[in-house]
């Protein structure tokens, strides 16, 4: 590779890196669900229904080194999701609730107490998705880097 190559290869590098981090900085933390306290930030945007979006939740409860903010994106091709959102964000202990509705047995379960707070943050979590370009689930924010999908490999590096 020639150097204009490699110095095209290094800006594009940093052009992908700094909207990663501008995304980061562009939202607010406050309103995700926030799980574990390791050293290593995980941003999230996920969907409870989605199947990957349910391995890469088994595949964090095993991490103790990460801290997980949650954004949800309930896809319509979910059609049960939105309301599975809804109850999370209704909850009192919101990582808890996420884990039982990111489970098989949760799915025959009826939702209930979904209250106008939980009804209001879900659809915030859907403008901050939005206003970022998140569309896909799960997508994962580490380090500057994106990882669309459920990418063990990709993950991993970034965590070690």
């Amino acid at each position: 590779m020639n150097r204009w190559m490699t110095l095209l290869v290094v800006l594009l590098t940093l052009l992908i890196a700094a909207s990663a981090f501008a995304a980061k900085e562009n939202l607010d933390l406050d309103k995700a669900v926030k799980i574990g306290n390791g050293k290593t930030t995980v941003i999230e945007f996920t969907d409870p229904d989605c199947p990957y979006c349910r391995k890469a939740e088994a595949y964090f409860q095993n991490r103790t080194d990460v801290t997980r903010y949650v954004f949800f994106i309930p896809l319509k091709t979910h059609p049960k999701s939105k309301d599975k959102v809804q109850y999370i964000l209704s909850a009192k202990d919101k990582a808890k609730a996420f884990h039982e509705a990111a489970s098989d047995t949760f799915d025959k379960r009826k939702l209930s107490e979904i209250t106008p707070a939980g009804i209001k943050l879900q659809k915030e979590h859907e403008e901050i998705a939005k206003a970022n370009k998140m569309n896909a689930t799960p997508t994962f924010l580490i380090y500057g880097r994106i990882v669309e999908g459920f990418d063990l490999k990709k993950l991993e590096q970034l965590l070690k």
